[in-house]
């Protein structure tokens, strides 16, 4: 039971400390940020390498910078 809750918590506790630090930003930067965050999931996804998922990320974070142009 162990085992299972302490990466829970870890997850937990990164995720704070990721939403914790994005709380300054411009909405410019919010974008560029979700962008690259759904770039990469869907590179991730439609191709299931690491080169696809750092393409996806670029591609996003330049559409999401742009949309609050």
């Amino acid at each position: 039971m162990t085992s299972i809750r302490f990466p829970a918590l870890i997850a937990g506790l990164a995720v704070a400390a990721t939403l914790a630090a994005c709380s300054g930003m411009t909405p410019r930067e919010h974008s560029t940020a979700v962008g690259a965050g759904i770039g990469a999931a869907a590179g991730a996804v439609l191709t299931g390498t690491p080169q696809g998922t750092a393409a996806g990320a670029a591609v996003g974070g330049v559409v999401g910078n742009q949309v609050k142009r």
